[in-house]
């Protein structure tokens, strides 16, 4: 047997029990899991209300680090990254000690991680990328407003767009968060009035990168120039904005969303050059340890966003 946190009701948290061990057959990959990322996506997936969900009980976790035990073409002992292929979607997922998956789903990392980095960097780092390069198309020298800088995905653009020549200044909820803004970005806090006073008046952004959604997301493109762009990632502050059409012409600010789900085929191209950034130390991301027996305190966390960074569960 071995553990798994499996949910058996939609709405009710999983329950880590012990459940059938997985075997090797051909054309399958046999993976001793070491870390498992926790995501919002896993969250809405238990729901039951979402258009993808596996049939219960069935054991979460749609991202996770393990090595491989046996494979037909992938030496036992070789680090990979579980994602896709309808784990913890349309089938059981990641958070277990083993599971047998389809090759699909498995990808050896260039260079090694630690666990729980590689578990957890894919949809932060790659998203990131995306954004910056593919949508926005920054340029060295520009000025970048993120929102959102302590959070995972939110510092990951942080860092990238520093590490692409741009000055960046990175918005966080508190003063007392101010210390967890990315080396090298200038910190403002949204309880500082003066501060977010300045940026409006002086809009000195040519981009502004946006994690938070809501209402204030229009007020929040006057920060950016006219001629200037603002895309948008998430909507954790809220999934609607009015927008009064006159006032959006005359600031002339272009609003660009950035959906993943077309872009998963580029994330997937990029995430090979983000592993070595991350593994030189030029990308960090930061994670929340959990252990297995602690998922459901865990998903309570991630759901009330009290989760520094990501969150994962550790395996051994």
């Amino acid at each position: 047997m071995t553990r798994a946190a499996r949910f058996h009701a939609w709405g009710a948290p999983p329950v880590v029990e012990d459940v059938p061990e997985p075997a090797y057959a051909p054309g399958r990959v046999l993976v001793e899991v070491r870390a498992a990322a926790l995501g919002h996506l896993d969250l809405t997936v238990a729901t039951g209300s979402f258009a993808m969900k596996p049939a219960l009980p069935y054991v979460g976790g749609v991202e996770a680090s393990g090595v491989v035990l046996e494979a037909d073409d992938l030496a036992p002992g070789t680090q990979v990254l579980l994602r896709g292929g309808g784990l913890g979607l349309l089938r059981d997922g990641c958070w277990t000690e083993r599971v047998s998956v389809s090759p699909k789903a498995v990808s050896p990392l260039a260079e090694p991680l630690p666990h729980e980095v590689a578990a957890s960097f894919f949809v932060p780092a790659t998203t990131a990328y995306v954004a910056l390069h593919d949508i926005a198309r920054l340029e060295p020298g520009e000025e970048v407003v993120v929102t959102g800088a302590t959070g995972a995905v939110g510092a990951m653009v942080a860092q990238q767009a520093r590490l692409a020549g741009a000055t960046v200044t990175g918005l966080v909820g508190r003063s007392d968060q101010l210390d967890r803004v990315p080396e090298g970005v200038r910190g403002v806090a949204a309880d500082d009035a003066a501060a977010l006073a300045e940026l409006a008046s002086a809009r000195p952004a040519s981009l502004l990168v946006d994690t938070l959604g809501g209402a204030g997301l229009v007020e929040r493109t006057r920060w950016v120039r006219p001629g200037g762009r603002a895309v948008v990632i998430g909507y954790v502050l809220g999934a609607s904005v009015t927008v009064d059409l006159p006032s959006w012409l005359l600031d002339d600010v272009a609003l660009l969303p950035v959906n993943m789900v077309r872009h998963e085929r580029r994330a997937r191209e990029v995430a090979p050059s983000l592993v070595g950034r991350l593994a030189s130390g030029e990308l960090g991301v930061e994670v929340e340890r959990f252990d297995l027996a602690e998922i459901g305190k865990a998903l309570e966390l991630l759901r009330e966003g009290r989760v520094r960074g990501r969150a994962v569960v550790t395996f051994g």
